[in-house]
């Protein structure tokens, strides 16, 4: 503890210069000497102020869920470490490569939906209406800091454990821009709660924010699926105290899925990579050899949905070895009538949206 202090103390200065840069670029956006582009259509953004780890991608699929019986629904990324370039619409066959490990996730989930990449959302966004022109709704994945695009709706995510209000900015913490941005937002969710979250605990986590009257402070939770088998998604196991498992980690934090697996298996290992780790054929060997060393009746792999994408670049690997791979599907829910509210306002936005 001490020597995290002792860290961030140094890295200070580097932050004051770092929130100068931000302040000066946000400063030439608002007085109109960059202009950022509004379209005609609905944009809605799912954002952080924090580096990663806050679940955009699961509330993604939630809003993905909640529109596309209605509307034309699309994705637009930046397609984070892929190693394509410019703007690509993400097809069936591509892989993480090609696309990126979150844009691939949603169109694996939901193939009817048009899903794109692009480094520039003011540019990718006419491209994927210039393929696809029956889509009536975009939602930009992080692009909270992308001031280029002006959304029709800014959801703003914080991680219940890391509060943006109790973070500091890059080097000495985890924040892409000061905490006052979050000004920009219209709904602020706090996410990764508890199962159980008490109304004192709520009335806290208000408190610290302070939302403006303008805004909707939501609370959301996750639910996990049944586990199911990398290379076959009807092959399932149940999770439970006798089943061991070997944790296969490559996200931003992995601390809330252990408190969930904790619960409910024994987790024996954690093998955990950096957020977006591409895997190597060494790791892959390393995989199959504890495999080859354990009794794997009682023992799994066990991976999140995005991590998946990218372990199956070596999909040939894992059938030629029969490696017990399987993957734990997660989804967004909310705290008490915060779903209602959280729909009412997706809803309204699209009913009271004028070009």
């Amino acid at each position: 503890m001490k020597n995290n202090l002792v860290f961030k103390v140094l890295l200070s200065p580097f932050s004051l210069l770092f929130a100068s840069i931000i302040s000066l670029r946000n400063i030439i956006y608002e007085t109109g000497l960059l202009k950022s582009t509004s379209f005609n259509l609905p944009v809605i953004n799912v954002g952080n102020l924090t580096v990663g780890g806050t679940g955009k991608t699961p509330h993604i699929e939630y809003l993905i869920r909640l529109l596309s019986p209605y509307i034309k629904v699309s994705t637009l990324s930046r397609g984070y470490k892929r190693k394509s370039k410019g703007f690509r619409l993400v097809g069936p066959l591509d892989n993480a490569i090609d696309s990126g490990d979150e844009p691939l996730q949603y169109k694996k989930k939901f193939p009817s939906i048009p899903v794109a990449v692009s480094e520039s959302r003011n540019i990718g966004i006419p491209m994927l209406i210039r393929h696809h022109p029956e889509v009536q709704a975009v939602l930009l994945d992080d692009a909270f800091q992308h001031r280029s695009v002006v959304p029709g709706l800014n959801i703003l995510l914080t991680e219940y454990g890391n509060l943006f209000v109790d973070d500091m900015l890059l080097p000495a913490g985890r924040l892409r821009e000061p905490k006052s941005s979050y000004v920009r937002a219209d709904i602020i969710i706090v996410t990764k709660t508890p199962f159980a979250l008490e109304d004192e605990e709520r009335e806290r986590i208000t408190k610290k924010i302070k939302p403006y009257p303008f805004q909707k402070l939501l609370f959301s939770k996750y639910e996990y699926g049944q586990a199911y088998f990398i290379l076959d998604q009807n092959i399932k196991v149940e999770l439970n105290q006798s089943l061991k498992i070997q944790l296969i980690s490559a996200i931003a934090s992995v601390d809330y899925l252990l408190g969930y697996l904790n619960e409910k298996c024994i987790v024996e290992n954690v093998i955990k990579f950096e957020d977006h780790h591409y895997f190597s054929e060494y790791e892959m060997e390393h995989f199959n050899k504890i495999a080859s060393e354990n009794d794997f009746e009682n023992t799994i792999f066990l991976t999140t949905e995005k991590d998946a994408t990218r372990l199956l670049l070596y999909k040939d690997y894992i059938n030629e070895h029969q490696i017990p791979i399987f993957v734990l599907p997660v989804n967004v829910s909310f705290h008490d009538e915060d779903n209602i509210i959280f729909d009412q306002c997706i809803k309204q936005f699209l009913l009271n949206f004028k070009v």
